[in-house]
């Protein structure tokens, strides 16, 4: 696999894992699409290290990275001002 088919594969499985993860709160979510693939790929990161530390293997799978992805997705609501049920307002808007 070359590295440009790499990257692409990583953008589309952090997008699909993000997109997941925005689902998973309630509430609207202002982010565009880079910023989706950054929580679905931050969040996929993290459950993999999580997962190698306490598991001992070496991927996290799906849920593991929905559920990292959803974490990291409920901090930006929280960087925001918002809750677990509240968006909060976007620094844009502010």
């Amino acid at each position: 696999m070359s590295l440009l088919s790499y990257l692409i594969a990583l953008a589309v499985t952090g997008l699909i894992v993000g997109a997941l993860a925005r689902l998973a709160l309630p509430g609207r979510d202002p982010m565009s699409i880079p910023m989706t693939i950054g929580v679905g790929l931050l969040g996929s990161f993290g459950a993999g290290l999580l997962s190698l530390l306490l598991f001992d293997s070496e991927g996290a799978g799906i849920t593991l990275s929905i559920l990292g992805a959803t974490s990291v997705m409920y901090l930006v609501r929280r960087s925001r001002g918002g809750g677990l049920l509240d968006p909060g307002t976007p620094p844009d808007a502010r």
